[in-house]
Parts: structure tokens; C-alpha cells; sequence
């Protein structure tokens, strides 16, 4: 992963599991908190907290409203974000370790959706 959120954005995202299928990553962040752009490959989110988000990829934007114990698909992009709620934000990520994009998303980090499906 060329931008990892680890590396890039470390205050919000942390490492709770890795092995050779899956890492699972743990993000936090507080009202007007912003990352920086980062890469997520396909994933699982599981949102913890209720989640409101202005995603943005390029000149591509959008908002979303998660509640909280919705669990998310997240096809692999490269996005930052902007908590736009008045509340903390907290998820889980499980990131998928296979090599090569996904034929049936046709996604790659630079390409695709933005944000959980």
C-alpha cells in the first residue's frame, strides 16, 4: 500500500491484528478532525460510533452518515476525510491481503467508489 493510513494519518488509525490474510485496523478521530490522503484496499469497515464524513478523492466529495453498528463494505480507494459530525468517531477496518484488484469491483486505489458501499 503505497499510502498507508498507519504511516500517513497515525493519530487516527492503529494496528490491533495482522497476518498473512487480514490487518485490522482500529480509527479514531474527533469533530473537524482531517487526514491526510491515504490508500485503503478492499475492506470491511465496522463503524463503532456514529460516523459523519466528508470523503475526498481528487475533485470527487462526498458526505456520509453511518450509525453507529453498521458494518460496510469499502471497495480499495485513496480518499481523505473530515469528521463533519459534533460527535467522536471510531471504527474498524479489516483490510483484505490479496494481491491484484477484484474483477468484479474494477476499483484500484485512484479509481472508483469513495467510501463505504
Amino acid at each position: 500500500m503505497e499510502l498507508d493510513p498507519v504511516v500517513t494519518n497515525p493519530e487516527h488509525y492503529s494496528v490491533l491484528f495482522e497476518n498473512d490474510e487480514v490487518r485490522v485496523l482500529e480509527y479514531t478521530d474527533r469533530p473537524g478532525d482531517r487526514t491526510t490522503p491515504h490508500d485503503h484496499p478492499d475492506s470491511v469497515m465496522y463503524s463503532l460510533s456514529h460516523i459523519r464524513r466528508r470523503l475526498v478523492a481528487g475533485d470527487h466529495q462526498r458526505d456520509v452518515d453511518i450509525p453507529a453498528g453498521t458494518v460496510n463494505w469499502v471497495p480499495a480507494q485513496r480518499h481523505s476525510g473530515e469528521n463533519t459530525g459534533d460527535t467522536p468517531s471510531r471504527a474498524i477496518f479489516v483490510e483484505l491481503k490479496r494481491a491484484g484488484p477484484r474483477s468484479d469491483t474494477g476499483t484500484s486505489p485512484d479509481t472508483g467508489a469513495l467510501g463505504p458501499s
